[in-house]
């Protein structure tokens, strides 16, 4: 367990001048099956892995919201450490913060100008930010991203892209519960009705994904399939519903190439959001 920045990037170039290499899986805390999954891959893939947990104010819409989000370290640490961890960073909030940021990551054009960027203003730049000082912290490293928060997936290889980190960003599959449920924090904050109501995300991907492979040419068509779908669940109230290209998130003429499905929507009072990828010849 490290809490302080200087003993964090000690340790880590340590282990880096005697020849390991480093693996760095960035949390928000609250740990599931999915954290677990990038951690072990974290540990096969590298001498050490190194979870952080910090809940950051700065990708929270409210200061209500960032008090809402679970949190239990202890459970953490215990995850973490089965999984494969060498390290747990885990600092106070004024230790990554010892003064208000007067400086900050902002995420320009279409990757922050559409869908999280829209429904959430300022999460991004809230996330690129907090990544970039874990990034100047650990040093060369391999870090570990789901693809379950896609457009924060293609944030952080741009910001290793155009701020020039020694980071290599390994991408790792959506891991769901049996019901298709993408595995999140905030599912804990759902009630029984509501967990019930919540594998309609992943069965408008699925229909949506099936309408694509199917031959369906038409974004708009395929995006107001999945639309009609969520509609149907009166407890789910949906946020957007998009096929997009995988690289740039624009909206596509026709649907060939790499894709993803994107959805968002409020399951009671808790926002979810989940996607899927299909590649069209």
């Amino acid at each position: 367990m490290i809490e302080r920045v200087a003993e964090l990037s000690a340790a880590l170039e340590a282990r880096r001048a005697a020849a390991s290499t480093v693996g760095l899986v960035p949390t928000l805390g609250a740990l599931h099956d999915g954290h677990a999954s990038l951690i072990e891959r974290a540990a096969a893939e590298c001498d050490l892995a190194c979870v952080s947990i910090f809940v950051n104010p700065l990708q929270f819409t409210s200061a209500a919201e960032a008090a809402a989000y679970p949190s239990g370290l202890d459970a953490d640490v215990v995850l973490a450490e089965k999984a494969g961890a060498t390290v747990v960073f885990a600092p106070t909030l004024e230790e990554m913060y010892p003064q208000p940021p007067a400086v900050g990551v902002q995420i320009a054009g279409q990757l922050g100008a559409t869908l999280e960027g829209v429904s959430r203003p300022g999460h991004l730049d809230g996330v690129a930010t907090v990544v970039a000082k874990l990034f100047a912290m650990a040093g060369r490293c391999r870090a570990y991203f789901g693809e379950k928060d896609y457009q924060q997936l293609l944030v952080v290889r741009r910001l290793v892209a155009d701020l020039s980190f020694p980071v290599t960003v390994v991408a790792c599959p959506t891991v769901r519960s049996i019901d298709g449920v993408a595995e999140s924090s905030r599912n804990r904050q759902l009630s029984s009705a509501e967990r019930g109501a919540a594998p309609v995300l992943c069965r408008a991907l699925r229909a949506g994904a099936a309408a694509v492979l199917a031959g369906g040419s038409e974004p708009g068509e395929v995006a107001g399939l999945m639309a009609d779908i969520v509609a149907a669940e009166p407890l789910v109230e949906l946020d957007y519903a998009v096929v997009v290209d995988a690289a740039s998130l624009v909206v596509p003429e026709r649907l060939v190439g790499e894709l993803r499905l994107l959805v968002a929507a409020r399951v009671g009072g808790t926002r979810l959001i989940d996607n899927v990828g299909v590649r069209v010849a």
